[in-house]
């Protein structure tokens, strides 16, 4: 098996399902020591550690509030002490609280922007010294087409997305110099838990907005993640990489 990135140490945050979760097996099919996060589900936790195995690497799993600046920072401590080091940051937790702004809570404001943002900045300061120190380092933020064009509906999601947009090209430009790399990836709409809830007829009038004209698999987005970690993609940083089959070209 071709492992490109073997004994290379990657940090996942919001690991266990969806999008992070086919972020974790691809990285650990190229060789990745893998520790992840999840918020609450240990049996989808443990599943994916036991699927893991087959790939050789060390793998860690762990129950993490991404909101709580000490417990990340703590977590990451820890990893970085069981497995030597850290290469790889993919900060991919995150959820949604979808409301007309007129209908939204102080609670759903926050709970999106504390997970989706400050949960960015929480684990990319617990990495980045350790990355500096060490002349390299990638990091890449999950962000989505939402913090590019806005979407109705997630004024909140929105502006998580569009600073961590902006908190990937500011932290690119400050780490630069030090052989650490700084992107984001920003998908439209994936087959995920939340699409899943979709009946056909929603999911026929999505593809009809996509101009490649179907929605996009967990696998396309971890296929850019795996693009912007590795040397292929060496003198890329600052980048918002759009991963949703033309609907932001449309808007």
């Amino acid at each position: 098996m071709n492992q490109p990135l073997k004994n290379k140490v990657a940090i996942v945050t919001g690991g266990s399902r969806g999008i992070g979760r086919a972020v974790v097996m691809r990285l650990a099919k190229l060789g990745c020591d893998v520790a992840f996060n999840y918020q609450s589900n240990a049996a989808a936790a443990m599943e994916l550690e036991n699927e893991l195995k087959p790939f050789g690497g060390r793998v860690q799993s762990r129950q993490v509030d991404i909101k709580d600046f000490d417990a990340v920072k703590e977590w990451i401590a820890a990893v970085q002490k069981e497995f030597g080091r850290v290469d790889i940051l993919v900060n991919n937790a995150g959820i949604i609280r979808d409301k007309a702004l007129m209908m939204m809570s102080r609670e759903d404001w926050d709970d999106v922007i504390q997970t989706n943002l400050s949960g960015a900045f929480h684990a990319a300061r617990a990495c980045v010294f350790a990355m500096m120190k060490q002349k390299s380092g990638v990091i890449v933020n999950m962000s989505s087409v939402s913090g590019v064009i806005g979407l109705p509906g997630q004024t909140n999601y929105s502006a998580a997305k569009g600073g961590m947009n902006a908190f990937t090209k500011a932290l690119a430009k400050e780490v630069a110099g030090h052989g650490v790399r700084v992107n984001a990836v920003a998908p439209g709409f994936i087959e995920t838990d939340m699409i899943s809830k979709f009946s056909d007829e929603q999911k026929q009038a999505v593809n009809k907005q996509i101009p490649l004209g179907r929605i996009g698999s967990v696998e396309d987005v971890a296929h850019c993640v795996e693009f912007l970690v590795s040397d292929a993609s060496r003198y890329l940083t600052g980048q918002i990489i759009v991963v949703d089959g033309g609907l932001a070209m449309k808007s």
